[in-house]
């Protein structure tokens, strides 16, 4: 299927590896231009190399950590400059630690609240009005299932994601007249360095392997197995399509049926 968005122009956060390198693989695959960000140059440079290879006329790599306002600013100003605009932007960052709800600081809230919700939105709110103006935008979040089913042991994530599901569809009523859209993907068990990270906790505690962990979890997924990168990227580019653009507002579960409400 031809998803019409060759010449596009997306900012893809959080792209070095895991989940945002999916989106951006699936995204320079489909000819879109891109500007990549994560912590490391070497590893953009290398990123982006490999994404002109997959088919993106162009392909940048700008550092930011999620956690500066200043870096979230220049990001946003970079990737105007070296793609002239932002027709694509998908919010991704790395997660919390494990934790329950009555462990959470409010130390850890004031470290974690910044990274999740408020600099995520500091950088939609400087390019959104561009999509506006344009008529064609896409903002896609990359949440999790606790959005919806709170994760055992990951109730910092729980909490603060849980923010990011009143802003997405908030904003996402204001601005559809202007054919922009704004959508949460919600991953489940997906093979990615996070999931052996939240899993690793549990193997120390019982004094197995991680890998035993990630064996027993995947049986309790309806679909018997652990989520592949590969199978999360490709959707995010439908939604980033002219045939997705009557979706928005949404929550989009990639879990192989974990969550078990309607």
């Amino acid at each position: 299927m031809d998803l019409g968005i060759a010449g596009k122009r997306a900012l893809v956060m959080g792209a070095s590896k895991g989940l945002g390198r999916s989106i951006a693989d699936a995204l320079a695959a489909e000819g879109v231009a891109l500007v990549v960000s994560g912590r490391d140059q070497a590893s953009l440079d290398q990123v982006a190399a490999e994404l002109k290879a997959l088919g993106a006329p162009a392909a940048f790599g700008v550092p930011a950590d999620i956690a500066s306002a200043a870096d979230v600013d220049r990001l946003a100003d970079e990737a105007v400059r070296l793609l002239g605009g932002v027709d694509i932007l998908v919010l991704n960052h790395g997660g919390p630690p494990p934790c329950g709800p009555l462990e959470v600081t409010q130390e850890q809230l004031v470290e974690w609240f910044p990274r999740i919700v408020q600099h995520p939105i500091r950088i939609a709110t400087k390019l959104i009005p561009g999509m506006r103006s344009r008529k064609y935008g896409r903002v896609l979040t990359v949440g999790s299932t606790g959005m919806e089913q709170p994760i055992p042991n990951l109730a910092l994530s729980n909490i603060l994601r849980g923010a990011m599901v009143g802003w997405n569809k908030s904003v996402a009523l204001e601005v559809a007249g202007d054919n922009v859209t704004c959508n949460i993907l919600a991953p489940g068990a997906i093979m990615t360095g996070r999931l052996r990270e939240t899993q690793a906790g549990a193997a120390k505690v019982r004094g197995v392997e991680v890998d035993q962990v990630i064996a027993e979890r995947a049986k309790t997924i309806p679909a018997q197995r652990i989520g592949k990168p590969e199978e999360f990227g490709p959707l995010a580019a439908f939604l980033c399509s002219d045939k997705g653009a009557y979706i928005t507002g949404n929550i989009l579960r990639i879990d192989g049926g974990m969550v078990r409400s309607i």
